[in-house]
């Protein structure tokens, strides 16, 4: 099964709930069966971006376009959007066949027609043994699959997703994660993802839209995003981040545990500037007794494959941790002297 996949080109959108700012010149670009995830905390405008595409919504202003047609004063019914919400929605007294053709059926699709769609996607969606099964008789995730079989029946030009699996444990919520993302490449439907959770955004998005305040910060591959956030707000929210005291040494340059690093942004102070890290931008060796950074272990955190050890340096007190591989860690207990090594290339100071 695959659709014809749509670009989706969002301009200037400003959305305002009475004083409440929701949306604040909000342009998006979405490419033809991209996968684009919005992520933010709660009360960044993420939901409220994905209710106005859906036509939940109407925006104070701004444009969106569907292939180049602007669809703003569509009412919802007319935009053929396929919506899959945190809550499953099924109806209870369906079937999972029923609820899958639902859509089809309200379009006027023949029974037997809508019938081997439902099929076909229960199939796709690795529920084709249950189909005759009521949502009581379902697991969460397998409601929320069948939630998914149903937004996908009707062959939507954009598919939406609102947090859909947060209401999943753990291990449901990233097997679920990763079928999304094979369903929505085999299917190749134009998907806007919305999560505040880092790490499903980072797997599953072929873009990341990182969002503050009703802003689109920065909207780049998970890599990029991660690697090179484009200001510290980004590079704070995204992954675990050290703030560790430095100085200006000249144009680009930052002196942090006694190394020189090149560094993006300005500071306030030169000589009390902030230098962000990444704790697998730092290494730790036992100490020579000669460095000026020499620190302390303060605790170990076992995280499987890793190990967040954190130290407190010596010389100022700063408190920081390190990503290790695990079996390196073995080497370190609290209470260990160490020397840290700074590994980054580029950083960000603030």
């Amino acid at each position: 099964m695959s659709t014809q996949a749509v670009a989706v080109h969002i301009e200037n959108l400003h959305k305002r709930f009475g004083s409440v700012v929701a949306l604040d010149d909000f342009s998006l670009d979405i490419a033809p069966a991209e996968l684009v995830a919005l992520l933010g905390p709660s009360g960044c405008g993420k939901t409220t971006a994905l209710r106005i595409v859906a036509g939940l919504e109407r925006p104070t202003a701004g444009q969106i376009l569907l292939d180049g047609n602007d669809i703003v004063n569509l009412p919802a019914n007319k935009r053929n959007m396929g919506m899959v919400f945190q809550a499953y929605s099924l109806f209870p007294a369906m079937t999972s066949e029923e609820n899958v053709a639902y859509g089809l059926r309200v379009r006027g699709v023949k029974a037997d027609v809508r019938r081997k769609k439902a099929h076909e996607l229960l199939e796709l969606v690795g529920l084709g043994e249950q189909f005759k099964r009521l949502p009581s008789q379902l697991s969460g995730g397998q409601q929320q699959r069948v939630a998914l079989a149903r937004a996908l029946a009707i062959e939507p030009s954009v598919l939406l997703l609102d947090e859909p699996l947060s209401a999943l444990d753990a291990k449901v919520r990233t097997q679920l994660r990763d079928e999304i993302k094979r369903i929505q490449v085999e299917v190749g439907t134009t998907t806007i993802f919305v999560t505040h959770d880092q790490e499903e955004a980072m797997a599953i998005a072929d873009r990341v839209g990182i969002m503050s305040a009703g802003k689109l910060e920065q909207c780049a591959s998970p890599a990029e995003v991660y690697i090179n956030p484009i200001n510290v707000s980004v590079a704070k929210f995204v992954g675990a981040m050290n703030s560790v005291p430095g100085r200006l040494t000249g144009a680009g340059q930052a002196e942090v545990l006694g190394q020189s690093v090149s560094v993006r942004g300005a500071a306030k102070d030169s000589n009390n500037a902030r230098v962000l890290l990444r704790p697998e931008q730092l290494t730790l060796s036992h100490s020579s007794g000669n460095s000026v950074s020499t620190a302390t272990v303060t605790s170990l955190a076992f995280l499987g494959p890793l190990t967040r050890v954190s130290v407190r340096t010596n010389a100022d007190q700063a408190a920081m941790f390190v990503a290790l591989p695990s079996a390196d860690a073995t080497a370190f207990s609290v209470g260990t002297q160490v020397d840290i090594k700074v590994t980054a290339t580029q950083a960000l100071v603030e």
